[in-house]
């Protein structure tokens, strides 16, 4: 390897493993909790919490425009909630919801 190519796999090397050992801390250190009763509330609640906190933070970055743009995500919104609410899968209704609005807003806006 040229002189410059060994620093570059060093750095790629040293990169990957803070990557990891970031990625496998958490599990890591709640493995001992894993039966508490934090834990499984926090797996109960966490991933709704967190799909509403994505969903308020996409649609807020929408309130500058105009009011087609506003209705067609109204729709892709209300679509993808009642998609959910029947089917109960969460690929699917995201995977609608967002293809709705991009074709909404590609044909109409």
């Amino acid at each position: 390897m040229p002189e410059g190519a060994g620093h570059i796999a060093l750095l790629v090397a040293v990169a990957a493993g803070i990557t990891w050992a970031l990625r496998a801390l958490p599990f890591a250190v709640l493995a001992p909790m894993r039966h508490s009763t934090v834990v499984r509330y926090l797996s109960t609640h966490m991933p709704l919490g967190v799909m509403a906190m994505l969903a308020i933070y996409t649609v807020r970055g929408h309130t500058d425009g105009s009011t087609r743009q506003l209705l067609w995500l109204g729709i892709a919104v209300a679509c993808t909630a009642v998609l959910h609410w029947v089917r109960g899968s969460a690929l699917l209704s995201i995977l609608a919801g967002t293809t709705l609005y991009v074709v909404l807003m590609s044909l109409w806006a």
